[in-house]
């Protein structure tokens, strides 16, 4: 590999240094007003590779990874584009942070209830960085893991990045984490996630995941990373590359599994070569590689292009896991598709490969009740249905039991569905809380 591969030192880029490259020059100007207008509301946030490798620079802007990393005029609501372009002409800068700020407030920062409902508890008192959704699964996000090599426009977690404290959730050390899920033997698997706790190096990384080492409870460690896609030098030749691949190995060694949850979004970001010799890197120190990601308009809407994903995945090694719904936050207007073109995307693409990359599940819909994939579209009784089921949920009881909406071509999310048959309401929403209000969480954004 080594006549395809070259060392390249890892360089992030902003809305302000962007300027300072030769892509800049690249890009309409009205495509740069744009960049500078809505990098105030979302973050960006990318790297050389990104820009010179994945980027089809002769198809801007409708390439995919132009789209995948950089802003839209459109991922804003047209009057909230225009104020706020007006506002930064004007200079007033208390007043475009004023403005931010409710748009902020508007997109829903913390889905799924991820500050209200999933926060642990040690000793009386929230834990930092930490959340507990379902019972054998924690999710933890060291302090030093969140950010990104390159920022995606749709991500879910946009609020970790926007400088607003109040609405980060992480942690300093692993101390805390380990006494907790002492109390919690149910425990099984810990998601360590940001950010992207591959953003940090491989000493920093071994602080967290050593520890974990020692708990017999432990069966399964998974890594949360875009890494493999934006920046898979990580793997190959980044410094401390070997190292990373040496605490693979021994968290293998010690008995768990080690499962690298890979967020690849198009098959480009497979197609260079040290993309794919990351991938063998990965897997061949006995840790399994899965992908996922969700299906997003603009992006990968294409279902040939998932079946060129999955089955390249399959060839070298790693899972298809994953086809997620976009999540109702962030500029989400811009990207949710139609739940039925969701589900007639992922059927054409799953009808299209064998059965290894049949692994694949979904569309599914990370909701605040727990994730429901969409099964079918069916007619039953004479009513055109919605089958939906629940892969994991708050209540175990509820998973897998068949549940039915009411068919409707413009629903882009579970609260878009009402039940069908007349029902008055879905089994879960006797069972539970009820799911907290937007504008609750919208709350803790100003």
């Amino acid at each position: 590999m080594q006549d395809v591969i070259e060392f390249e030192k890892f360089k992030p880029y902003t809305a302000k240094s962007i300027q300072d490259t030769e892509y800049w020059h690249k890009l309409t100007p009205e495509l740069q007003e744009a960049i500078n207008v809505v990098s105030r509301v979302m973050p960006f946030r990318t790297n050389q590779y990104v820009l010179s490798t994945l980027i089809d620079w002769n198809n801007v802007p409708n390439d995919p990874m132009f789209r995948l990393t950089f802003p839209h005029r459109d991922m804003l609501l047209e009057e909230e584009y225009e104020s706020l372009h007006a506002l930064i002409a004007a200079g007033d800068q208390v007043a475009i942070k004023r403005r931010v700020e409710l748009i902020w407030r508007r997109m829903n920062p913390h889905p799924a209830g991820q500050l209200t409902h999933n926060a642990a508890l040690l000793d009386g008192k929230p834990l930092a960085g930490v959340q507990h959704k379902y019972p054998e699964t924690v999710l933890f996000f060291p302090g030093a893991g969140q950010t990104c090599h390159a920022y995606c426009t749709f991500c879910f977690r946009w609020a970790q990045f926007i400088g607003e404290e109040e609405l980060k959730f992480n942690a300093s050390e692993a101390e805390e984490l380990v006494a907790y899920l002492r109390q919690y033997p149910e425990v099984t698997d810990v998601l360590i996630t940001g950010g992207d706790p591959l953003i940090m190096n491989t000493r920093s990384l071994a602080g967290y995941i050593e520890p974990l080492l020692q708990l017999p409870q432990i069966k399964s460690i998974r890594i949360g990373t875009k890494s493999v896609a934006y920046w898979p030098q990580r793997f190959v030749t980044d410094k401390d590359a070997d190292a990373l691949l040496a605490l693979f190995r021994q968290v293998v060694a010690s008995g768990k599994n080690l499962a690298i949850m890979g967020h690849y979004s198009h098959p480009v970001e497979l197609r260079p070569a040290i993309a794919k010799e990351a991938v063998r890197r990965i897997t061949g120190t006995g840790a399994t590689l899965r992908m996922q990601s969700p299906v997003i308009r603009h992006i990968n809407e294409d279902p040939y292009a998932w079946r060129e994903l999955w089955v390249e995945g399959v060839r070298l090694g790693a899972i298809p896991y994953y086809m997620f719904v976009e999540r109702d936050t962030g500029p989400s207007h811009y990207f949710e598709l139609p739940l039925a073109q969701a589900f007639q995307i992922f059927r054409t693409a799953y009808t299209g490969v064998s059965g290894l990359a049949r692994t694949v599940r979904g569309p599914s819909m990370s909701t605040f009740y727990g994730k429901v994939v969409i099964n079918g579209i069916e007619v039953v009784a004479g009513e055109k249905v919605f089958v939906l089921t629940f892969l994991q949920a708050r209540n175990p009881d509820w998973v897998l039991r068949p549940f039915y909406a009411r068919f409707d071509p413009q629903a882009t999310w579970l609260d878009d569905l009402v039940p069908a048959f007349g029902q008055q309401h879905f089994f879960f929403e006797h069972d539970a809380e009820p799911a907290p209000r937007k504008t609750i969480a919208l709350t803790l954004a100003v």
